[in-house]
């Protein structure tokens, strides 16, 4: 399992105005809570960011750091993940998770074949899962996460079951058979 004493709570997408103000995009289920888990750490618990202030804006959040920042030094911070501590967060309901949760979970298609390991989400409109380790690929491959795709989360039991739509996993063809002419 990934280590989950740091929950990502968000990102910066960039500076906002010209006197070093941020703009979080906040993956919280309430976005304004995202300033309750301040201040934001990297993915170690490094502090990155102390909040003077907040606001919100068209299609996010902007935040004044404690430390201020020019334009430029915003601009370099964007992609920047946000972390909190996980005991700053509410705790989970039996059937829900965090993202980081999932990290390190077996993933076993619907007749039980090992499909790899969950090494990556990516986040946004719609959530992708990266999965690797799979027995016939070098690289990993992609898996929206959907409940149509993804219908069984088994925290407990260390995997999640995914149907897997036809064509969207193409395996490597295997070493020693010919190549077609």
């Amino acid at each position: 399992m990934a280590n989950d004493a740091f929950i990502l709570v968000g990102a910066i997408v960039g500076a906002f105005g010209v006197k070093g103000e941020l703009r979080v995009k906040s993956f919280t289920a309430q976005p304004s809570d995202i300033f309750k888990y301040a201040p934001f750490l990297d993915e170690k618990g490094a502090v990155l960011f102390e909040v003077k202030s907040w606001r919100e804006i068209k299609d996010g959040f902007a935040f004044y750091p404690k430390k201020p920042l020019s334009r430029e030094e915003a601009m370099q911070k964007r992609s920047t993940k946000l972390f909190a501590p996980r005991e700053k967060l509410p705790p989970v309901e039996e059937d829900e998770f965090y993202h980081v949760d999932l990290i390190g979970l077996d993933v076993e298609s619907v007749t039980g074949e090992f499909l790899g390991k969950i090494s990556n989400i990516m986040t946004g409109h719609q959530d992708i899962l990266e999965i690797s380790n799979h027995p016939d690929l070098k690289k990993s491959w992609l898996l929206p996460f959907t409940l149509a795709n993804v219908p069984i989360i088994d925290i407990k039991g260390g995997k999640i079951i995914a149907d897997v739509p036809d064509g969207l996993l193409v395996l490597d063809a295997p070493k020693n058979e010919p190549k077609d002419k």
